[in-house]
């Protein structure tokens, strides 16, 4: 064996040591452990530094924000005189900082406008605007490092990334409103972002004509009474299990709420209309296990739930439960079926395609359909009970041509397929393909409340 130099031997050692304590904290605080308390680990790229001169003209003459910092107390509260400063700004100690509307920071379009590394700090109030637009070092208008924090009433403009958690646990970004620079939809930033953030609330934002809000690797948060507007996705999950999606507007996106590679949390009394275009879909899920649909409108999207290999985890299920699909292209659309999801309780309405598999399922039985309505049931109530007399079956006729062949789908209200289609029910030429079996269809649809 090689004989390791003292340096080397030094470094060995110290690595085996950060292993064995990592494997210990883990081990003995289990996976929902409160680390909000344990050392960062340093993981963002330098941020580089620009002069004066080459930061935008309209910052030149304006007093820095950064000195009103330096002079406050650690744990004071800074109420900045109105008016409009100059950035970048760095806080590395507990503040709280009231701007009242009032108060702007501009850093020139270069570079982060704010950067938040301590914990036990609250940012309220002010306008973060001009960052720089360079997705290499992240440039967004306030990055947040610490635990404990609150960002409440800021408001977010020309900046390419909005509100950037990375490492944050225990902290409420509350009631503010997000918009990105104006450029196309794939090269702007996200408006918001929690990276490895946990038991974080993320309330009643509004992020519109950004690119999306993400949550990767990061549990348990909670995301209420948001508004995203004109943006890709909504919301999208990756490798974050335990999330709740509750009460928030999401319009004109290309996707909704986007689930993938994650594992139990919920999405309930959300309103997600108009998700359009090529890829629009109010909900998906892409190896998703053990998530609640629940109280959701669902309305006008191009797909109203996607799902792809999930539930992906053996013996979990989805659960689709009290939701309206309504004027969809298609309502539920299931790819690579290995069954485990359970709909109950739905309204099925206006839909073009009530249920479609994105190509022949082999048991549709897997799945589990009970009172939900559907507004193509053809059958009756005679002992008006609420339930109809025989089960809903759904078959596919001449929708195989498109299920099969997607691009047909555009043809599917022209006369010439509508026939098909009638004489497919008619006097099929081959056996058709059972898509559902409702045993227990509602025969009046239920009235909802609306979800504001």
């Amino acid at each position: 064996m090689a004989t390791l130099s003292p340096i080397a031997r030094a470094a060995l050692a110290s690595a085996l040591a950060l292993a064995c304590a990592s494997g210990n904290t883990e081990q003995q605080l289990g996976a929902n452990a409160d680390l909000s308390t344990a050392p960062r680990v340093t993981i963002d790229r330098p941020k580089p530094t620009f002069m004066l001169i080459e930061r935008d003209k309209r910052v030149h003459g304006l007093k820095p924000f950064q000195d009103l910092v330096d002079k406050a107390e650690p744990g004071s509260v800074l109420r900045p005189p109105p008016g409009t400063y100059a950035g970048p700004v760095t806080i590395d100690k507990p503040l709280t900082i009231e701007g009242g509307g009032k108060v702007v920071i501009d850093a020139g379009d270069k570079g982060t406008v704010m950067m938040l590394n301590a914990s036990h700090s609250v940012v309220r109030g002010l306008r973060l605007t001009g960052s720089g637009d360079s997705h290499d070092t992240d440039d967004s208008c306030l990055d947040v490092r610490g635990h404990h924090n609150v960002i409440e009433d800021v408001v977010v403009d020309n900046c390419l990334f909005g509100i950037d958690l990375k490492q944050v646990d225990h902290s409420v970004v509350r009631g503010n409103r997000v918009r990105s620079k104006d450029f196309e939809l794939g090269v702007r930033g996200d408006g918001l972002r929690l990276w490895y953030s946990n038991y974080n609330l993320i309330e009643n934002n509004e992020i519109v004509d950004s690119r999306d809000m993400v949550a990767w690797y990061s549990h348990d948060n909670i995301f209420r009474g948001n508004l995203g507007r004109r943006s890709r996705y909504s919301i999208h999950f990756m490798f974050a299990n335990d999330n709740i999606v509750e009460n928030n507007r999401f319009y004109d996106n290309a996707v909704g709420i986007y689930f993938m590679y994650t594992e139990r949390g919920a999405a309930r009394n959300n309103v997600i209309s108009h998700a359009t275009g090529a890829t629009g879909m109010g909900i998906g899920f892409k190896e998703a296990s053990g998530t609640i649909i629940e109280n959701n409108e669902i309305i006008y999207c191009g797909i109203g739930i996607g799902s792809d290999l999930s539930p992906f985890q053996p013996d979990s299920t989805i659960e689709v439960r009290g939701n309206r699909f309504a004027f969809n292209g298609i309502g539920l659309l299931f790819n690579s079926e290995t069954g485990g999801n359970n709909m109950r309780d739905n309204v099925f309405e206006g839909n073009l395609t009530q249920v479609s598999y994105g190509g022949r399922s082999d048991n549709p039985t897997k799945n589990f359909w009970e009172g939900n309505y559907w507004d193509d049931y053809q059958g009756f109530d005679r002992n008006r009970d609420g339930i109809g007399d025989q089960k809903h079956e759904l078959y596919s006729y001449a929708d195989q041509i498109w299920i099969e062949l997607p691009m047909a789908r555009f043809f599917r209200s022209s006369p010439v397929l509508e026939l098909l289609d009638f004489l497919e029910r008619l006097a099929p030429f081959s056996a058709p393909d059972l898509i559902l079996r409702d045993e227990k269809p509602r025969f009046a649809q239920p009235v909802r409340e609306a979800l504001s």
